[in-house]
């Protein structure tokens, strides 16, 4: 498969967590908007693949590079919200965390069950 699928999805699961949390929170759904508030998680999930480059022999498909790319995701996403003062609760934290490890690691058990 491509070598830029894997980022890709992982990019589609931050981009899919901003818009949702937009919708719910009637905060508008604006491409600038969206994009504002993936930015510090889109840092987190660079900071990730290059984490997992570094320090993994796996692929990125493989779930030990997304549990790499999930956890440096939410917390420099959340370190980088909680820089901005933009809010960290931790029901926020928790739910962040939830959504991610689920699209993030989730897509990669269907991509090897169907492999």
């Amino acid at each position: 498969m491509s070598r830029l699928l894997a980022p890709a999805l992982d990019l589609v699961a931050v981009l899919v967590f901003a818009l949702v949390g937009r919708r719910s929170h009637a905060h508008g759904i604006t491409l600038g908007g969206v994009l504002e508030t993936a930015a510090p998680f889109l840092c987190g999930t660079a900071a990730g693949y290059l984490v997992g480059s570094l320090t993994l022999d796996g692929s990125p498909w493989s779930w030990q590079f997304g549990a790499v790319v999930l956890v440096s995701t939410v917390v420099v996403g959340m370190l980088l919200r909680k820089l901005a003062t933009t809010g960290t609760a931790p029901s926020f934290i928790g739910v962040a965390t939830v959504f991610l490890a689920v699209t993030m690691l989730g897509w990669r058990l269907v991509a090897r069950l169907v492999a």
